[in-house]
């Protein structure tokens, strides 16, 4: 007899927590997960405004986190933390939340347009060769994949390629559709191109710097990049034609510097950190290489190449150590292979690493100020 006169008077009493729930704000959702703090920048999600599309039905509270780097192997842990933070306000619902992420192009040097096909570029240099450069740009290329990016690589040392080896492809030619462009080769999910892909293994590349210079910018604009979140470009040692053409005429945002912690490293890459402060391209961070050595046989840990001594230049340049990475046969023997660690060791401890440096890159890259020019409007002249 309650419930039908509570129906008649349109009254619910059953379902007052239901109205209680469906009365809460944006506002307060926000609130509920305000305290939760991104891992992988330091700061709130709130304040990355990467909580959004808030929604709330009569069985269900539903959210998007929308994450400005790629991180495939944390969208689960993300989910339940707002899951948890949210549910006692949710008061009975469901509660839906989808992790994701989107990246965007930023910004590079004043008055360098950006390159069709390719949002960001990401320059990893040494100023000194043998401290694992090319290994580490490889492996880097393949954990921002890894993490769901879609990523290339461009091996800029003509003189001496070494990713088509590290990429198990050599011997590959790439294609031409109209004899103009290059189609990128792909492996492991990786757009790669090389001058190694259209010279001989042992052809050695007598050319001065001029030429040198016009071939890396052909190898970068003629190959037909597919829609990259991020080009990686594995640069030669040293600051010479290549690294000044590099900083002057292509949209880099910004540089990762490897070393060694060996004085005569650090030294070299020094240089290598003011040349790019010199022509406006941002230091995303350093990887030091080589950081310690673990006996395979014993388990005895040394510091073979010194300690600490990446730290030490970070601090001089007010730049950040964004990890270190051990001297491993490992990695040496993946990269002969042509199977880098990343790829064939996916969930090892080594492969751990390399993907945490890559989203500590992808975040300094998404720190960086967005690049708006393909947004603004273009003045086309007509003859009527």
């Amino acid at each position: 007899m309650l419930s039908k006169l509570t129906q008649w008077f349109g009254g619910k009493p059953d379902s007052a927590s239901d109205n209680t729930a469906m009365n809460l704000t944006d506002a307060q959702v926000i609130e509920a997960v305000s305290s939760l703090i991104d891992d992988n920048t330091g700061k709130p999600y709130t304040a990355a405004k990467a909580v959004r599309n808030i929604k709330q039905s009569t069985d269900a509270l539903s959210l998007d986190v929308v994450l400005a780097y790629p991180a495939n192997s944390q969208f689960d842990s993300v989910r339940q933390r707002f899951i948890d933070a949210l549910t006692p306000l949710a008061e009975g619902r469901r509660v839906e939340v989808t992790v994701s992420s989107q990246i965007t192009s930023h910004a590079a040097q004043r008055g360098v347009p950006l390159l069709d096909g390719v949002k960001n570029i990401i320059a990893v240099a040494s100023g000194k060769g043998g401290v694992g450069k090319s290994t580490t740009a490889v492996n880097l290329a393949l954990a921002l994949a890894a993490e769901g990016a879609r990523v290339g690589i461009l091996d800029a040392d003509i003189y001496g390629p070494s990713q088509p080896l590290m990429m198990g492809l050599q011997g590959q030619r790439p294609e031409t559709t109209d004899g103009k462009s290059l189609k990128p080769i792909e492996n492991y999910g990786i757009q790669t191109m090389s001058i190694g892909y259209l010279v001989d293994t042992d052809q050695a590349m007598v050319w001065r710097g001029p030429m040198v210079s016009q071939a890396l910018q052909q190898l970068l604009n003629d190959t037909r990049w597919d829609n990259l979140d991020y080009l990686v470009i594995d640069m030669p040692p040293g600051t010479g034609d290549i690294q000044l053409t590099l900083s002057q005429k292509v949209p880099v945002t910004g540089a990762l510097i490897v070393t060694t912690p060996q004085d005569i490293a650090l030294l070299d890459a020094r240089k290598g950190v003011t040349m790019f402060n010199k022509v406006g391209v941002p230091i995303l961070g350093m990887v030091e290489n080589m950081a310690i050595h673990v006996c395979s046989q014993c388990g005895h840990a040394e510091h073979i190449f010194g300690e600490g001594g990446a730290a030490r230049m970070a601090a001089d340049f007010g730049v950040d150590v964004l990890g270190s990475l051990p001297l491993d046969m490992g990695i040496r023997l993946a990269v002969d292979e042509g199977k880098p660690t990343v790829a064939a060791d996916p969930d090892g401890a080594v492969a751990a690493l390399y993907k945490d440096i890559a989203r500590k890159v992808a975040v300094k890259v998404g720190e960086k100020a967005q690049d708006f020019s393909s947004k603004f409007p273009k003045i086309v002249i007509q003859n009527n």
